[in-house]
């Protein structure tokens, strides 16, 4: 019986590269989306290249009865889901001073909210045929908060404490439904381009940079080995290492570096579009404007057992270092 994978966030960015990789593998896909025509066009592509079945549902994730009426229509159309993928993101780049309430409610209810009536919903089904693996995607951002991006952050901390929460209610109940999430480093998507944008200038990933496949591998991966956290690449790693070891001096660093880190010199024309309170028009793909800036290191994957063992040696080596005084 073919499988089914439900991707939200899925007509552009790395929902998008998720969608391609699972129909790869010969799963029927659901996109949720908000535009339609790129959500049309999604799904009509992924379904000609790869001759698996794709619907296109347009959804705003960030309402619940939404989320909830796609996962019907996905089961009608498809059959039972047993992936579930929550990939969509809104945020603004800004300096806290400058945001608004709405700003701040409309990226939370996407970025976060989003991502727990997604799993509200799947679980929902799963837990009835007692099977089936929720991804929730998150971000080395969950770990350590940068300037100018505290609404993604405190989103995707949000995610990892809701994720962390659940999975023990899961067990507790004794389902056997996999709930994994997966911490990727800077992707490079179309957001940033399309998301709000308060700072005057064009913002940018922070180096190094990795392509939209290498997300959708990693996603794949925790939808089909039992890890419970996977983090993609050594980046990730880094901030979790550097942010234990130093926190303080990682909030210097970033005081500077990760304003100039974020932002290119080029002005910001005034008429651009963004996407957090209504969808952004146009053929935007799995991959934006940063080519050029694609590390060719092959990303790895470290899952929770690799990061305990990292943990151990940092703390190994320090104590080394403290007998040789």
């Amino acid at each position: 019986m073919q499988k089914v994978v439900v991707v939200t966030g899925g007509s552009a960015g790395v929902g998008r590269a998720t969608a391609e990789m699972f129909a790869q593998r010969g799963y029927a896909v659901a996109l949720l989306a908000r535009e339609p025509a790129r959500l049309n066009a999604a799904a009509s592509d992924i379904s000609l290249r790869y001759g698996v079945p794709v619907i296109p549902i347009s959804t705003d994730v960030a309402v619940s009865s939404q989320v909830e009426a796609a996962a019907e229509a996905a089961e009608l159309a498809l059959g039972p889901i047993d992936v579930w993928v929550n990939a969509a993101m809104a945020t603004v780049f800004a300096p806290v001073e400058s945001l608004t309430a709405e700003e701040v409610q409309r990226a939370t209810d996407v970025s976060y909210h989003g991502q727990v009536f997604g799993t509200m919903a799947a679980l929902r089904r799963m837990r009835v045929r007692k099977t089936g693996c929720i991804v929730n995607v998150g971000s080395a951002l969950a770990h350590r908060g940068i300037p100018l991006q505290s609404l993604y952050c405190g989103a995707k901390f949000a995610v990892r404490g809701f994720t962390e929460s659940l999975r023990s209610e899961i067990i507790h109940d004794r389902l056997h439904v996999h709930l994994t999430m997966v911490d990727l480093p800077a992707i490079n998507t179309p957001q940033f381009d399309w998301s709000c944008n308060k700072t005057g200038y064009r913002a940018q990933p922070v180096a190094p940079v990795f392509d939209p496949e290498f997300a959708a591998r990693s996603v794949f991966f925790a939808a089909t080995h039992r890890r419970r956290h996977v983090f993609a690449g050594w980046p990730v790693i880094k901030v979790l290492l550097t942010n234990a070891i130093a926190p303080g001096l990682v909030d210097r660093y970033l005081a500077s570096a990760g304003y100039s880190g974020q932002i290119t010199g080029e002005r910001l024309p005034a008429d651009v579009a963004h996407n957090l309170f209504k969808s952004v028009r146009g053929p935007f793909g799995a991959r934006g404007r940063f080519e050029e800036s694609i590390t060719r290191r092959r990303g790895f994957l470290i899952t929770e057992r690799h990061r305990h063992l990292l943990y151990a040696a940092v703390a190994g080596v320090a104590f080394w270092i403290y007998r040789r005084k």
